[in-house]
């Protein structure tokens, strides 16, 4: 049987087409996250996504939360959000799985227990 030629390597790959996600401020992105509800006041959540946001590269603090800045605000995508999701269930379970350390603290001491005296009856 005659040696066949291999086809042609496909060198240039077509760029994929660039899907618009919708993005989410820090208030946003807690409601998605169920961290806070839509009409409850204050900013729960917020300080958390901001934390994970801003953790070091180096992971000493646990992975960073994916996300970026647009007009001077931090916003995230949905799939950014599924992501954070993810690293907090994580987290989470490696804390329950954690076997819990002694406390370093000193032992408390039992109180004696203290008689009182029986009433006098005539």
């Amino acid at each position: 049987m005659p040696a066949t030629k291999a086809p042609p390597a496909n060198t240039r790959k077509t760029p994929a087409e660039p899907v618009l996600e919708n993005f989410y401020d820090l208030g946003q992105a807690a409601i998605r996250l169920n961290l806070r509800k839509k009409d409850e006041p204050g900013k729960r959540g917020e300080k958390w996504l901001r934390d994970g946001y801003n953790r070091p590269e180096d992971g000493s603090k646990g992975r960073k939360f994916p996300g970026r800045y647009m007009a001077g605000r931090l916003k995230f995508s949905e799939s950014e959000l599924a992501v954070i999701a993810e690293i907090a269930l994580e987290e989470s379970t490696a804390k329950q799985q954690a076997k819990p350390r002694p406390s370093a603290g000193r032992p408390r001491r039992r109180r004696a227990a203290v008689k009182t005296p029986a009433l006098a009856t005539p």
